[in-house]
């Protein structure tokens, strides 16, 4: 039976007659607010035997509510987060919340299998049903700003060079910053949406918005892009590891010697160090090795640059990239199909503002790939501390200019380093050029520690999505969980030794995965969620051009790519 409350502003005053209450109740604003929302308002006050107390309420927009009554009904009238307060209240932020990966691992679910503790920033796929109590974020600024950062960066960052050679300087600074200015605009989507939708996961808003086809394009939509990622990161493991093995054990013939093989060593870290790490239901302590790929990226910023003042760029700069790759890799063609070498000396060593060849399709695609963090920023906006849209936008304009700075000098020393020259994955270019360098090996042995370490940490949220979606029901199987494991890390293999290059990878998944994470997807939840905005408005218009965008650029990259796969087979060259 519903409790019975009066349209009082003061839970310390004494039962009223009825004749008040009714006038009270006249005079109340909210009255048929409450009303029409099936909240049955009294004319009197509640009646009280001598010597009880008067009935426990809450005060809620000038009502006196039962404390009974959920704070997901006091949702409805506490002020939206979405008002963009620059300050935290605990009357005026009561939305859905969800835990986080840091609540995961409290007491508070202690008892939940570990398999579905999903702690990490892009893993929170499990979730069946809302959480609505209220959970006050944690996380400061600056570590906001940091972990954002985190997200952003990855592996995208070492092709982007490449993207420059094949776009100029001038048409690449253009695409890169219509990307993050798309990006960071689909955050603040994101945001509302996220606040209006009263969720924040990104499969919950894609099935509040679309039912299950929703929720599975979200999903299927962050499963691709960590596929990609995580093929990027054994790519490098491809690239790199032979070049420091050769490096440390000083060999200089290379023929036939099969732990020099690329192939052959991807697989060996997969079952040696991958496997093993991947089949624990906990991940635990590798959760914050994504710390270190950020590092790591700034390190060989750093030493991006510096090399640029160390290498002349020589006539004979083609002659010399050809004849190690040829003379040291079990697979040449593996690794630099797409570097072209019929420049003349004048061409090689001058800077091009504009260029438009078969490889400027990938631009775009590479670029979008580098910008995705979106399943990230929910996660994040929950545990931000002082938690409101605008501080969370800050976050996001501060991470998002800093990554912009961060991948434009990457790419611009990169390409003044080696110009046309430059390969699919530009770390790989050095010892084509420099050989064995004591600063280049350390950093690739950075690299190589931090992407090895990174590939169960993104195995996790994959295998967690897969389990929940053909499992949900079913308890916990050992069987079910390393076949799982088994499955994605073998398909992913697959992927790195035929797929040719890792430009491949990058072009794919981001003309797919990542434009959908990006344009499509974000823009598509607003214009369905966010109710209290007309179609014609500003607003919406705007995400609807933002989602046609998206939808183009998405076809349209990967026609291209298409296009040009077909020309390589037909030609030899891919």
């Amino acid at each position: 039976m519903l409790e019975r409350f009066s349209c009082r502003t003061d839970s310390s005053s004494t039962t009223r007659g009825a004749g008040r209450a009714k006038r009270s109740r006249a005079k109340c604003l909210w009255t048929g607010v409450l009303e029409g929302m099936g909240v049955r308002v009294q004319p009197r006050g509640p009646v009280h035997l001598q010597g009880q107390k008067e009935p426990s309420v809450t005060r809620c927009a000038g009502f006196l509510l039962p404390t009974s009554m959920k704070k997901a009904e006091m949702g409805r009238f506490s002020i939206s987060p979405d008002e963009d307060s620059s300050s935290y209240s605990s009357n005026s932020d009561f939305n859905y919340s969800y835990p986080t990966k840091q609540a995961a691992l409290k007491s508070h679910y202690a008892d939940v299998d570990p398999e579905n503790q999903n702690f990490l920033l892009e893993s929170n796929l499990g979730k069946k049903k809302y959480e609505t109590d209220f959970h006050p974020g944690t996380t400061s600024f600056g570590m906001s700003v940091f972990n954002l950062s985190n997200a952003i960066v990855g592996s995208g960052i070492l092709g982007l060079s490449y993207a420059m050679a094949n776009t100029g300087i001038a048409l690449f600074i253009i695409l890169l910053t219509f990307v993050s200015i798309f990006s960071l605009y689909s955050v603040h989507l994101l945001l509302k949406t996220a606040n209006e939708g009263g969720s924040l996961l990104y499969e919950q808003l894609g099935h509040k918005a679309f039912g299950m086809v929703g929720k599975l394009a979200a999903s299927g939509s962050i499963t691709m892009q960590n596929v990609g990622a995580m093929s990027s990161y054994l790519f490098i493991v491809k690239y790199e590891l032979p070049l420091v093995i050769q490096a440390l054990m000083n060999i200089e013939d290379t023929t036939g010697l099969w732990y020099l093989n690329g192939d052959y060593l991807v697989l060996l870290v997969s079952l040696v160090l991958i496997l093993p790490l991947s089949l624990l239901r906990n991940l635990g302590y590798l959760g914050y090795t994504s710390g270190l790929s950020l590092l790591c990226m700034m390190f060989f910023l750093i030493v991006v640059i510096c090399k640029k003042f160390q290498i002349s760029c020589p006539a004979e700069i083609a002659f010399l990239i050809n004849e190690t790759v040829n003379s040291t890799l079990a697979q040449p063609t593996a690794f630099v199909p797409d570097v072209a070498f019929n420049m003349t000396e004048g061409d090689s060593c001058q800077p091009h503002y504009f260029i438009f060849n078969s490889q400027t399709v990938y631009a775009v695609p590479i670029l979008t790939f580098s910008f995705v963090c979106h399943p990230a920023v929910l996660p994040i906006y929950e545990e931000l501390k002082g938690r409101s849209r605008r501080r969370m936008m800050n976050v996001s304009k501060i991470s998002f200019f800093a990554m912009f700075l961060m991948y434009l000098l990457a790419a611009l020393f990169g390409y003044l380093t080696f110009y046309e020259h430059v390969e699919s994955e530009l770390l790989h270019t050095y010892s084509s050029v420099m050989g064995a360098d004591i600063l280049l090996l350390v950093v690739r042995l950075a690299v190589l520690v931090a992407v090895t370490l990174t590939v169960p940490v993104v195995i996790f949220p994959i295998r967690s999505s897969i389990t929940h979606l053909l499992c949900a029901t079913k308890d916990f199987s050992w069987w079910r969980h390393s076949i799982i494991t088994m499955s994605i890390l073998a398909f992913t293999n697959l992927l790195v030794i035929f797929v040719p290059t890792i430009r491949d990878i990058f072009g794919f998944i981001g003309a797919s995965a990542a434009a959908m994470l990006i344009f499509i997807l974000p823009s598509a939840f607003y214009i369905k969620l966010v109710k209290k905005e007309p179609m014609k408005s500003v607003q919406k218009i705007g995400a609807l051009f933002f989602l046609l965008s998206g939808v183009v650029v998405m076809t349209g990259s990967m026609t291209l790519i298409v296009l040009d796969w077909v020309h390589n087979a037909s030609g030899g060259g891919h």
